[in-house]
């Protein structure tokens, strides 16, 4: 319960500076749908998703592999911590390129994409399979299984940390880019973990900007992960429009449990013969 307060606490944090900055509420291009998927799902996945994914692989190891429980407490620190970020992360990294890579997954994920901005608020935007089906919560609760919770919760709250800030509006990779004598150490930062800049790269609409990527930056914790996949684009820019193009519209029903609902299209009317043979 401690690590999810602060947890909380830093989700807070960053809501109340953009609140303060008077970026939180009412963004342009925002539309009615927007606040209700980002509220259910976030509200799902935190108290929901996470716990039950948790509790499900506690359970069934339990039930068949009890002598394995706790087995890996004590190990190095370092060694759990590598553990994490394979098969956390780097999990994560390939389940998130997989979603823009395959159809089906991506419209799993799409919900993620649709807001026409970038804010803490959408940090947890996501259909709700998207997160039931990651392969890294699960191999998450493995770990935790084996005896990794206590590392794991530290691990937690630095990689929550740094993707509320790569998805917050406020950019506070601005500081290090505007401080040339800092550039051997930003070069560093940009290429080990997300930051503000890497990530709104790839929720750009436009890629004709020079900036937006739809097929890469796609890390969460590490960006490591992009520039060891060949998947990295560092521009350290910020694109001008946000969102999902090139796709009908979804509406938030969709956005959150697809494929249990499709939005109501209407049907293109046939042409009539006459118009057919032309």
């Amino acid at each position: 319960m401690k690590i999810e307060l602060i947890i909380l606490f830093i989700f807070a944090g960053f809501a109340i500076l953009e609140a303060w900055r008077g970026k939180l509420f009412r963004r342009d291009g925002e539309v009615s749908d927007d606040a209700r998927v980002e509220a259910i799902s976030t509200l799902l996945v935190v108290a929901v998703t996470q716990p039950t994914i948790i509790f499900t692989v506690s359970y069934v190891l339990g039930s068949i592999l009890p002598e394995y429980r706790d087995a890996l407490v004590g190990t190095a620190i370092i060694f759990q911590i590598l553990l994490l970020l394979v098969f956390d992360d780097m999990m994560q990294y390939w389940w998130h390129r997989m979603s823009h890579t395959f159809i089906p997954l991506y419209k799993l994920h799409r919900a993620h994409h649709n807001g026409k901005y970038m804010s803490i608020r959408i940090v947890y935007r996501n259909n709700i399979f998207y997160y039931a089906m990651m392969p890294s919560l699960w191999l998450s609760g493995v770990l935790i299984y084996l005896g990794f919770g206590e590392v794991y919760a530290v691990y937690l709250v630095v990689k929550m940390t740094v993707i509320y800030g790569a998805h917050s509006e406020w950019k506070w990779d601005r500081f290090l880019y505007s401080r040339p004598w800092l550039n051997p150490f930003t070069w560093v930062i940009e290429r080990t973990i997300s930051t503000p800049s890497t990530h709104s790269a790839h929720h750009g609409l436009d890629p004709s900007d020079g900036i937006t990527t739809f097929k890469g930056n796609y890390g969460n914790l590490l960006f490591f992960w992009d520039v060891l996949f060949g998947t990295a684009k560092i521009t350290r820019k910020y694109p001008e429009r946000y969102g999902v193009s090139g796709m009908l519209r979804a509406d938030w029903k969709e956005q959150l449990i697809w494929p249990l609902y499709t939005t109501p299209r209407a049907k293109q009317p046939r042409p009539s013969p006459k118009e057919s043979d032309a």
